[in-house]
């Protein structure tokens, strides 16, 4: 009888590139022989770098360095996820033999063959960006860079209680083999930076804060306008410090194209993951190719606009990225879908498989998420509304570079409102 494949004979290289061909061919071809209907393994390296001044003082700094590994298994629509940090063949097998256990199926006996899967020619998106980490600004200017921000916040600003400047860097090296044949490496890099300011006058009180990011400059930190931030939030702060309230009531709120995107992202967009589709958690379930917004609005999620801060050349799952058509004049016509969420679901993959880490399985999440330009002017808003609000700008949440259609008039009917993913480790 032909023995089970083992252990190939040439081991991967430091990098995460083709060499890890082999073992990943030999560990899908196991986890296939199983009877499992789908396996996927998922490789990452990450080099992080946050810090933190208040005052004049570097009160916090946090590197850390990662390399670790998933692997999902699918039968039907049940799946099962293990992660670990050892990420040697023997390690990685004994991955796929605890998620193969969560599903009831063990690894074939020594007498049975169990043929490698054949992957295709590694899809290489990371090549160009090898020496993107290189180019960062190392800790010791990152130090500078932050006391510098905070002592612009000293000049510019009055009635000073508390100032604080921040910034983390991001990078991550990804490959993701799947047996479907799927085989896709990536190199991302996500850059923010922000300062705030506390003032206070006797019983006035003002804080205003800014953040600021980037996907594509590994320069970005050092081209960091923090001189204009400080004037900036100086002026917003000594606004705020004497304004006063605003009376409470509900008003009907028209958005400035800023970054009002961030609501569609945090009121609609995440109703229409087919995660939430998964959990029961959204009203729109069943609601496809049916009316649930305005005739005037349409929506897209996509992942392919230059600079932007949810830009992908692929998704966790090695899909490459691409343009989704959630919201047609006010009609549903998609869901965002990972693999899991196609299976259990039926909506099909849409390159929005993402996670935080290494440690988690994938789940559909939003890349740029956007109001498309719609039949009304800023004059039509403006007089349509008696009493209301004008949001000039909007927070919570990380912001890069404009799109390189949007203008300073910031006018809604020719301009595109782009939210970001969730910046807590940047790529949600």
């Amino acid at each position: 009888m032909v023995q089970l494949l083992t252990k190939p004979a040439t081991q991967p290289g430091d990098r995460l590139d083709g060499s890890w061909e082999s073992p990943l061919s030999t560990l899908l071809g196991l986890g296939r022989a199983a009877g499992a209907e789908l396996v996927e393994f998922f490789l990452e390296r990450n080099n992080y770098i946050s810090g933190t001044a208040e005052e004049d003082t570097i009160t916090a700094l946090a590197p850390r360095l990662e390399l670790g590994a998933g692997v999902r298994v699918f039968v039907g629509k049940t799946d099962a996820y293990v992660s670990t940090n050892n990420v040697s063949f023997d390690g990685l097998k004994s991955a796929l033999e605890n998620a193969l256990g969560i599903l009831g199926l063990t690894l074939p006996s020594n007498a049975l063959f169990a043929p490698a899967v054949n992957l295709e020619w590694l899809r290489d998106y990371g090549s160009p960006k090898e020496d993107w980490l290189a180019q960062c600004s190392p800790m010791a200017e990152m130090v500078d860079i932050l006391l510098a921000a905070n002592r612009e916040l000293n000049q510019q600003a009055k009635h000073i209680r508390a100032r604080r400047s921040s910034f983390f860097r991001d990078w991550q090296e990804v490959l993701v083999a799947a047996s479907d044949g799927t085989f896709a490496r990536d190199i991302r890099l996500v850059q923010s930076a922000a300062s705030s300011l506390l003032c206070a006058d006797g019983e006035h009180r003002a804080s205003v804060g800014q953040r600021a990011g980037n996907s594509s400059d590994p320069g970005f930190l050092r081209q960091w306008h923090y001189a204009q931030l400080a004037a900036e939030l100086a002026e917003s702060a000594g606004q705020m410090l004497y304004a006063d309230y605003v009376e409470s009531g509900t008003y009907p709120v028209i958005m400035a194209n800023a970054f009002g995107g961030v609501i569609f992202h945090e009121a609609c967009g995440h109703l229409l993951e087919t995660t939430q589709i998964q959990a029961e958690t959204t009203p729109f379930r069943d609601q496809k190719n049916q009316m649930i917004a305005h005739p005037s609005l349409t929506a897209w999620d996509e992942g392919l606009s230059e600079g932007a801060f949810g830009s992908i050349a692929m998704d966790d799952e090695g899909m490459p990225a691409q343009r989704t058509l959630l919201i047609e004049n006010g009609v549903l016509r998609n869901f965002l879908s990972d693999r899991a969420g196609e299976k259990q679901t039926g909506h099909p993959r849409t390159g929005s498989g993402r996670r935080n880490s290494y440690e988690y399985a994938a789940a559909s999440r939003m890349r740029n998420t956007y109001i498309a330009p719609g039949p009304h002017t800023v004059n039509d808003l403006l007089a349509s509304v008696e009493r209301g609000l004008y949001c000039k700008k909007m927070g919570g949440a990380v912001w890069g570079p404009p799109v390189s259609s949007i203008s300073p008039s910031m006018k809604p009917t020719s301009l595109k409102t782009v939210a970001s993913p969730n910046p807590s480790k940047g790529r949600f």
